[in-house]
């Protein structure tokens, strides 16, 4: 299963039924889980632990030193990805630093098209897609089923919202709550993510809860305090506002927002 011109380094622990193409180097400290796959001309670096059934595509960079002129190669920040994730060519996720966490993370089922980057102390969910050329600074947050575009960047510190969707070369550089879509230089909400939900199996009658929140917070010339106000006995009886709500609230770089306020 490992091809005769692959480096396996000796401190690697790999799943007997792991399969590594040709030409490439897996370092000490990887872990790799069954039945996952591994292309040809990767270089996949440690502390790196990797789940089961992945499929890790040619010319791919896992777990290399961060891009962060502070970071001390003998610190043991590490990269965690967990199960049933698909990462396609040329894609990098760089290991965490001591200061932001100490781990990168990508959890399970997520699907990486061609040339996505993931930064250092990246927090990914499940489920989520990165189209091709998708990049993250360091400390981005991705939560569950959130959609990036083609060519998206998310400035550090961001958080990407559950099930919302980042539009074609966006550039994102402040919190996307969860359910909506966003597009633009810089990124602005559009609408409510409502195909998504819909694929997720969101009633009808709670996607139009969530589209009247959306109305609440852009539509209606309300500033963000009053918003929040407006919404707060809507989340009494509604768990998918009080997660929105409970986003805002712990938000640190404020919300996308489309006017003053």
């Amino acid at each position: 299963m490992i091809d005769p011109s692959a480096q396996v380094h000796p401190e690697a622990r790999l799943a007997p039924d792991v399969s590594v193409g040709p030409w490439t180097s897996i370092g000490p400290g990887v872990e790799i889980g069954a039945g996952t796959s591994i292309g040809s001309h990767c270089v996949i670096k440690g502390p790196t632990r990797i789940g089961a059934n992945n499929r890790i595509y040619q010319f791919c960079s896992i777990g290399e030193d961060p891009q962060d002129k502070k970071f001390d190669p003998a610190c043991g920040a590490s990269l965690e990805i967990g199960d049933n994730n698909t990462i396609r060519e040329y894609v990098s996720i760089n290991r965490g630093t001591p200061h932001g966490g100490g781990v990168t993370r990508l959890g399970n089922h997520n699907w990486m098209m061609a040339y996505c980057h993931i930064a250092h102390d990246c927090q990914i969910g499940n489920h989520t897609i990165f189209a091709n050329n998708a990049t993250l600074a360091g400390h981005v947050e991705v939560q569950d089923y959130a959609i990036l575009g083609g060519f998206v960047g998310v400035h550090q510190f961001c958080r990407v919202g559950e099930s919302s969707f980042a539009a074609i070369s966006a550039v994102i550089v402040k919190d996307v709550p969860p359910y909506f879509m966003v597009d633009g230089n810089t990124a602005r909400a559009r609408a409510v993510n409502r195909e998504g939900l819909k694929r997720r199996g969101f009633a009808p009658e709670t996607i139009e809860t969530i589209k009247r929140a959306y109305k609440t917070l852009y539509r209606q010339s309300l500033t963000l305090e009053r918003a929040r106000e407006e919404l707060a006995p809507v989340a009494l009886q509604h768990p998918e506002v009080a997660k929105l709500l409970d986003f805002i609230q712990a938000s640190r770089r404020g919300i996308v927002r489309n006017r003053a306020g």
